[in-house]
């Protein structure tokens, strides 16, 4: 019976450590790294370049701020290489990668992962042809 007690209070104290956003020491890095953190883009969704960015995020320290800045340049990047279905592979030191999906004859949606070391930039933009 000792031992289930034992058990049941390292799960409750794993458990406080996760909702607080930490975790044990002896944890693997990937539990210790950055959480995820979804960006304000209320009002910006049509001023970040695409003709609708619908999601930011970051990871491992990197800012939102920084994030909107770098949504932008991938766009002017994009455009630069080809126009409106254009591709770019990096910008701001940062390597991305690009999944479009929904695509019709007069738009796309697509899906733009960043990374800089451990920093990770995350976008989703509807793009009109």
């Amino acid at each position: 019976m000792r031992h289930r007690r034992h058990i049941a209070a390292l799960f409750a104290t794993a458990a406080a450590l996760g909702a607080l956003g930490l975790a044990p020491a002896g944890a693997p890095a990937a539990a210790r790294a950055h959480t995820a953190s979804a960006c304000n883009i209320k009002g910006k969704e049509e001023k970040l370049g695409p003709t609708y960015v619908t999601y930011v995020e970051v990871r491992g320290g990197a800012s939102c701020g920084f994030a909107l800045h770098l949504v932008k340049a991938y766009d002017q990047c994009r455009l630069k290489h080809g126009g409106v279905r254009g591709y770019c592979s990096g910008v701001d030191g940062f390597r991305c990668k690009e999944n479009r999906y929904l695509k019709i004859a007069v738009q796309y949606d697509a899906s733009v992962a960043c990374t800089r070391g451990s920093e990770r930039v995350f976008h989703k933009y509807t793009q009109f042809t």
